[in-house]
């Protein structure tokens, strides 16, 4: 490993991966453990023995992989496992990528500090970047590892907790390296899907909560403002009239935020401390990143049947592709 680093400052960050991870795996026990034993938090029980009907649904229903991971519980003592640091230029929506040997390049930086990610944002502030940090509740390590429920995970509800499960065990059945778009669009969907038959598959309704169709239309406004920036940042202006422009653009998305939340949502306020705080390119990469090809592997999901065993081969073509097939490929299938 350390032939791979390059210099004090990647030996540093890899070293801190590599304690995280370690403790991490230290504070692993079989969930069937904590559920046995009645010296242990009831609701943390209750809540566990739960999310073992979903882990079993996930193997045996939605066809993930069928392991040890989020059989495990581990409390690390910290309301998130990581904190991910975004960076773009000031002037373009390109995440700065980090490579690693095994996950290949990201659009962002990880680390089990919140003030080691607090400076690496400093860091980049100072080199003119738009920077942003966000806090992740769970992540998977693509099967090299048992991948645990942390306690990080358990402040959701039961449905919640699931959908956290598909989708950490999604990046175990198809990952394709340099590609976080690809990545965490495809297990979004498989998410989303999951969650859907999961509800079924308990006898429930579609879920048809206000909040969920909010949140798709304020994902859509989001999308929609990243699209002007790239038209704005595709333009050869000067960087003064670039940046007043900018502006411009985070203040008409606020604007149209406000008039859909006051029109549409009944004055429904719960995304207002995130479209109040300062916004800058990198707060949006996550947007960009979760959700850009959803409907493309809606569309393909539809295409097979809906059959799961038809699907993920259906994946891992379009993961095969070069980067430039690949990309036309989920183009052409988001427009249908």
């Amino acid at each position: 490993m350390v032939l791979l680093l390059n210099g004090c400052s990647s030996l540093g960050y890899y070293s801190q991966l590599a304690e995280g991870q370690w403790q991490l795996l230290r504070a692993r026990e079989p969930v069937a453990d904590v559920i046995a034993d009645r010296h242990r938090d009831p609701t943390l029980r209750a809540h566990l023995a739960r999310s073992q009907q979903a882990r079993a649904f996930a193997s045996t229903h939605l066809h993930l992989p069928d392991n040890q991971s989020y059989r495990l519980y581990a409390d690390i003592g910290r309301p998130y496992v990581v904190w991910n640091v975004f960076a773009t230029p000031e002037f373009s929506l390109t995440p700065h990528n980090h490579c690693f040997p095994i996950a290949g390049c990201v659009a962002y930086r990880g680390y089990y500090s919140q003030s080691a990610a607090r400076g690496e944002a400093a860091i980049q502030r100072l080199q003119g970047m738009d920077v942003s940090i966000g806090g992740v509740e769970a992540y998977s390590t693509l099967g090299w590892f048992n991948d645990p429920i942390l306690n990080s995970m358990m402040g959701w509800g039961d449905e919640r907790l699931a959908t956290l499960i598909f989708h950490e065990l999604a990046h175990q059945r198809v990952y394709v390296q340099d590609d976080t778009e690809f990545n965490e669009s495809f297990a979004t969907f498989v998410e989303q899907e999951g969650t859907r038959q999961w509800r079924a598959f308990r006898g429930l309704p579609a879920d048809t909560d206000a909040r969920l169709k909010q949140r798709d239309q304020f994902i859509a406004l989001v999308l929609e403002t990243r699209s002007r920036l790239e038209k704005l940042y595709a333009q050869p202006l000067p960087a003064e009239q670039m940046r007043e422009r900018k502006t411009a653009t985070f203040e008409q998305f606020r604007r149209e935020y406000r008039a859909m939340r006051d029109n549409q949502w009944a004055g429904d306020k719960r995304y207002d401390a995130w479209v109040n705080t300062p916004l800058n390119n990198a707060r949006l990469l996550p947007f960009g990143l979760y959700d850009q090809w959803v409907p493309a592997f809606a569309a393909l999901f539809s295409q097979v049947g809906g059959d799961w065993l038809r699907f993920y081969p259906e994946v891992e073509k379009l993961g095969g592709l070069p980067v430039a097939e690949r990309k036309a490929a989920l183009k052409a299938l988001a427009g249908s």
